[in-house]
């Protein structure tokens, strides 16, 4: 974690962008450069072009760290994944608003199993689709790039939506945490952070970045200091 000002920064590396075939050393690597949560990319080839991995491979990662899993299912009807992805070992469970046409069943069932509960939205949505499900959850995701691939370029109309759902959440007094995923790196995590942002999911910045894991993480926190008055 990190402070800025009055606010507490988290960087969440995204393994999407990591070794597949060294997936557990990925996970290590990560929570030992100072990760504060893993987010794990769960994708069904449906609601987005590709196929990533399951609940079998969450519980097989579980053991490598004690860091916060959270898992974002871009799949169709998630709620029938969800009690898999509990047993895994998930800490947070977010879903699509484009999914989820039952959103408050949705929501309350992930936090009825033990987990906080997150609910997100693509670029092209607006934030006021969740208008009647913010006080319910426990984090809000805004795709910055459109969810599918790792390593895009950030969508930036996405700034302005993430000042305008900041400023939604303190206007109603939400306390949900304000995540941010898609294209985030040592020149976009400044800016999205001082929109709002307090959750900053980054995978090729951190797995691609021709350094360490632990430096990549060091970088994306020096990149913040400025923020700091």
């Amino acid at each position: 974690m990190q402070q800025i000002n009055d606010r507490v920064i988290k960087i969440a590396p995204s393994i999407l962008s990591a070794d597949f075939a060294r997936l557990g050393d990925a996970v290590k690597e990560a929570a030992e450069a100072g990760a504060d949560y893993i987010h794990i990319d769960v994708m069904d080839g449906q609601f987005v072009p590709q196929i990533t991995i399951g609940s079998g491979m969450v519980k097989a990662l579980r053991k490598w760290t004690d860091l916060p899993f959270d898992v974002h299912l871009m799949i169709e009807s998630p709620e029938r994944q969800i009690p898999l992805f509990v047993e895994a070992g998930a800490n947070i469970i977010t879903v699509h608003s484009e999914t989820c046409p039952h959103a408050h069943r949705v929501i309350q069932m992930i936090k009825d199993a033990g987990v906080r509960a997150g609910v997100s939205v693509n670029p092209a949505t607006s934030i006021h689709a969740l208008d009647e499900i913010l006080p319910e959850v426990d984090l809000v995701l805004l795709m910055t790039v459109n969810p599918g691939y790792g390593g895009q370029k950030f969508i930036e109309t996405t700034l302005d939506k993430i000042t305008r759902m900041r400023a939604e959440m303190n206007r109603r007094g939400v306390k949900a945490e304000l995540e941010v995923d898609g294209g985030i790196n040592l020149e976009t995590a400044p800016r999205v952070v001082k929109a709002g942002a307090g959750v900053l999911v980054a995978g090729a910045a951190v797995f691609s970045s021709g350094k360490s894991v632990k430096e990549s993480i060091k970088d994306l926190r020096t990149s913040l200091r400025s923020l700091a008055v």
